[in-house]
């Protein structure tokens, strides 16, 4: 048994296997082929920070797969306020086939997967982002080929998503530069830890230098929205916009995870122009989670 709370759980080869079943499976979907080697299971979606891609995705993909889904809101669910963390891993998960947790603290999910007798997926926690980054990279695949030896940009908050591209650089051997103001790098830990060619930049300009991807994401994730004023001011000078398409590749993509704040941490003209995957890159979250749930729980 397998869990994925970080893209560090699998191997390379896994990983690559993964990305590549992605794409059999999107093309399966357009074509209107039935598929559906998930009947019988049930997925729990634990949900402790809200989404709208998250549900979407897991929920369309378990129906699409023969199989069911359970929501479970903040108000449905205590975890490790009603009950100990390790009594509800241990209840849940005799009841289904997998759990997908989205929430605050890496600590917890870990702990969930610990005393879970099934397969823990992480849909997102402040630490870590995995399940977007097999999309993102799903997308580069379709759009440019291996990402293998290629160079990824950064821009913005040294938060879960920069973290998993961290893990990304080393696993799928990429690149990566990461342009953050001072005192918004990431994780020095999860930097230090890493085996990819990782460079930490304070001016995005220099960062994007030739690059051969653009990322970003909102400057105030989740639960920090009391800092937005304070953020706004720290981040000013690091908008993605074309001063700083123009610096990377001329054939580089730009990519967000979404949702989007169109002239805060990327321009109007970037995200909605010839560059931008983020709608192929958003609609890939379905068909990456379902080569992940066919890997995880599959017969």
């Amino acid at each position: 048994m397998k869990h994925f709370l970080t893209l560090k759980d699998l191997t390379p080869a896994e990983l690559k296997l993964l990305i590549q079943r992605a794409g059999e499976l999107k093309k399966l979907h357009k074509h209107g082929d039935i598929y559906q080697p998930l009947k019988g299971k049930v997925l729990a979606m634990i949900f402790e920070k809200s989404s709208t891609r998250t549900r979407v995705s897991f929920e369309s993909a378990m129906i699409q797969f023969g199989g069911g889904s359970i929501f479970l809101s903040p108000d449905d669910t205590q975890l490790g306020r009603g009950e100990p963390l390790e009594d509800s891993a241990r209840v849940i998960s005799s009841m289904v086939d997998a759990v997908m947790i989205r929430t605050f603290a890496h600590s917890k999910i870990e702990t969930f997967a610990k005393y879970s007798s099934v397969p823990v997926i992480n849909a997102l926690t402040d630490e870590y982002h995995p399940c977007q980054l097999l999309a993102d990279m799903q997308t580069y695949q379709e759009h440019r080929g291996d990402i293998k030896g290629k160079k990824v940009v950064w821009i913005g908050d040294g938060n879960n998503m920069c973290h998993s591209y961290i893990n990304a650089a080393e696993q799928f051997g990429f690149t990566l530069n990461i342009a953050t103001p001072e005192g918004y790098e990431p994780d020095s830990a999860i930097v230090e830890a890493s085996k990819a060619d990782v460079q930490l930049f304070n001016d995005p300009k220099a960062a994007a230098e030739g690059v051969d991807l653009v990322v970003t994401d909102v400057w105030a994730s989740m639960g920090q929205e009391e800092e937005q004023r304070k953020r706004e001011q720290a981040f000013a000078g690091f908008q993605v916009n074309e001063t700083i398409m123009a610096l990377a590749n001329t054939d580089a993509l730009f990519m967000h995870c979404l949702p989007a704040h169109r002239g805060e941490e990327v321009s109007a003209e970037v995200i909605d122009g010839p560059q931008s995957v983020v709608w192929d890159e958003a609609e890939n979250r379905l068909h990456a989670q379902k080569a992940l749930l066919e890997f995880l729980i599959g017969e």
